[in-house]
């Protein structure tokens, strides 16, 4: 009789698992990148971004979204000069579109339900970037009204037929802003100037912050590191923690605020050089991992040693030299600053760009000077800053301290990559490079550092090599709950069941790149052990996200799965429940044990309860039916049972 009376609740269970399939992981399989020809560690020029790329963002897998100021750009849209753009990565070539308000030095980051919010600006401009008559209109030749208060926003399409479009102003002006998703999917908008210039100063500073979409009505909130760390505190360098509070570093002070309390809490000053925009060093948070406990970790690499009182234009600021001083900051543990390794010279505007295997190139910016321009006889041209930086390196967190920065098998561009240049890790594992315009409008012809249109893609050493072709990834990841199976043959593993115990899924969401930032740029290792089978064969049994939203926000990603150092092609996943909300979470189902079925011992097994460097967990009875529950589930998503077949399995 009792198991007469669980018959049909399992039934019900098929049945709700059969939808589950159907909708929540709906699966995706990559297959292999367009080449497996290209020039290893070398970069290569690909296309013509139309507008010179001052922000860009991936916004869909094959569409990447280009914004520029207001310029002369010979890409023209609905009668004047075009100042955005989309790329296509597979066809190299793009579409101008209409932004319609000046963009120069805004912000931008994605919501929680995937569209892309773009905020700030300067005002309305005419040629060489003098103020426009009218501030409404713009005027001629640009037609750009004033977007010193915009809010743009953008839903990525790969049809062609998405535009930007205008909604309701800010309260107050923001030029250089810095954006960052909130655990809920919302954005933090934080400080900015409201007229712009070289640095900033207190008769224009926006030491405020505010969110979006609005929580209360109290408006934007004061911020004391903004209000103390002049003149040298636009686009903040900022970075939600897992603790909730997010970290502030601005000019040489750093704060961590609460923003839920609206209260900010000073900790130790930024060692050996500024970081922030004008000096502009490159950070990245390191990779998540459960080997680390999912802990926050930044780094700070190059920028300047410069002092309050030198940030003038009265001194040849383009020959001083920038900084090789890396360090890093774990701020949930210490609040102290701690030297990591040097880069290999001094570099100021460097991208810092997180690679699916775990590791960051470095590109991109100069040997001395600064970001910025202006018509000062010791500009280079107009730029404060000489001495291009060609040479990518690449830092391995997990190597020794002393080895951390290589440049084995790298090569350098030909393109000098100065002020308002930009990066982002394209789907397939290459890196797309643009941008590059020290000049306040269009400047071509007889310069050091003309306006750059030209699309790089450097390639890393495992792009060609034969990808994984992980079959049963998700379209979405929840913050807890049943755990997914991802299968993978044994040319997947290259040929070596035993590769599967170091596999690794990755969840990376690429960010909004601009003045040396990739604002959101974020990377986390989802906990899994394996099973592998005696045909070489394997199974990866992956955690969905861990349940808190602050270590890695929702809103849209790409999902990698790694092996011996190879990266799958990305996938685009929605990370959370695509609403911006209070994210619904639970805690993660158990995993199986990690095993390895080998050949030819009548089906014995080795391993342990964990794989992968991560906490797998044994099976007792209650456990062990949960796990062979979960991986019907696995079975039904992947199409290999049916709902009839596991009702009488059941």
């Amino acid at each position: 009789m009792p198991a007469r009376r669980q018959r049909p609740s399992a039934r019900k269970a098929a049945t709700a698992l059969s939808l589950l399939a159907a909708t929540a992981y709906a699966q995706q399989n990559p297959g292999q990148p367009p080449r497996n020809d290209a020039p290893i560690g070398q970069f290569e020029i690909v296309g013509n971004s139309l507008v010179s790329a001052q922000q860009m963002f991936l916004g869909t897998t094959d569409k990447v979204y280009i914004i520029d100021k207001t310029e002369a750009n010979p890409a023209q849209v609905n009668g004047h000069p075009a100042w955005a753009a989309e790329f296509s990565v597979s066809k190299k070539a793009g579409r101008p579109m209409d932004i319609v308000t000046n963009t120069f030095c805004a912000g931008g980051n994605v919501l929680g339900n995937g569209t892309w919010l773009n905020v700030g600006g300067n005002m309305a401009v005419t040629t060489g970037g003098a103020t426009a008559d009218s501030q409404v209109t713009g005027g001629q030749p640009y037609e750009d009204p004033d977007g010193g208060q915009s809010m743009r926003l953008l839903n990525p399409c790969d049809d062609g037929n998405c535009e930007w479009t205008l909604i309701q102003q800010m309260s107050t002006r923001r030029w250089y802003p810095t954006l960052e998703t909130l655990d809920d999917g919302s954005i933090i908008i934080i400080g900015g100037c409201k007229w712009g210039g070289f640095v900033n100063d207190a008769n224009q500073n926006n030491p405020t912050w505010e969110i979006f979409p609005p929580k209360d009505n109290d408006g934007p909130v004061e911020s004391d590191i903004l209000t103390n760390s002049l003149p040298a505190n636009l686009y903040p360098l900022t970075w939600l923690l897992p603790s909730g509070k997010i970290l502030i570093q601005s000019n040489w002070k750093t704060s961590i605020l609460d923003y839920k309390a609206k209260k900010e809490t000073p900790i130790n000053d930024m060692i050996e050089a500024v970081r922030v925009y004008p000096a502009s060093g490159g950070t990245a948070m390191l990779p998540l991992t459960p080997a680390n406990g999912y802990t926050a970790t930044i780094l700070f690499c190059g920028g300047n040693d410069l002092q309050p009182d030198r940030w003038t234009t009265d001194w040849d600021i383009a020959q001083y030299k920038a900084s090789t001083s890396c360090v890093n900051l774990t701020p949930d543990v210490s609040t102290t600053y701690v030297k990591d390794d040097p880069i290999p010279e001094g570099r100021s505007m460097g991208n810092l760009i997180m690679l699916p295997n775990g590791k960051i190139l470095l590109l991109n910016g100069a040997e001395t000077g600064t970001a910025g321009y202006g018509p000062q006889d010791w500009a280079v041209g107009e730029s404060y800053a000489d001495n291009a930086v060609l040479m990518p390196a690449i830092y391995d967190p997990n190597a020794p301290q002393g080895s951390r920065w290589s440049r084995d098998g790298l090569s350098a561009s030909t393109i000098p990559r100065m002020y308002h240049s930009g990066a982002m890790l394209l789907p397939d594992g290459s890196v797309l490079v643009s941008g590059s315009n020290p000049h306040a409008d269009y400047t071509v012809n007889g310069v050091k550092f003309p306006t750059e249109y030209r699309v790089e893609y450097f390639y890393p050493s495992y792009y060609n090599e034969r990808r994984p072709q992980p079959q049963g990834l998700p379209n979405q990841l929840q913050y807890g709950g049943p755990y997914f199976n991802v299968t993978l043959t044994k040319d997947d593993l290259a040929g070596d069941v035993n590769n599967i115990k170091e596999a690794s899924v990755v969840v990376l969401r690429t960010g909004f790149s601009t003045h040396t930032m990739n604002m959101g740029q974020r990377m986390l290792q989802l906990n899994s052990t394996y099973t592998g089978n005696a045909d070489g064969s394997g199974m990866l049994h992956v955690s969905q996200m861990p349940p808190n939203p602050s270590l890695f926000q929702p809103g849209p990603a790409l999902l990698f799965v790694v092996v011996n150092g190879v990266p799958s092609v990305g996938v685009q996943v929605m990370v959370g429940s695509g609403q911006i909300e209070e994210q619904p979470t639970t805690k993660n189902v158990d995993l199986p044990a990690a095993s390895v079925i080998e050949g030819g011992n009548n089906g014995a097994s080795s391993g342990s309860a964990a794989g992968n460097g991560n906490q797998g967990h044994g099976t007792s009875a209650a456990g062990g039916m949960r796990d062979s529950l979960n991986s019907y589930t696995a079975l039904l998503i992947s199409g290999l049972l049916s709902v009839s077949v596991l009702s009488a399995i059941l």
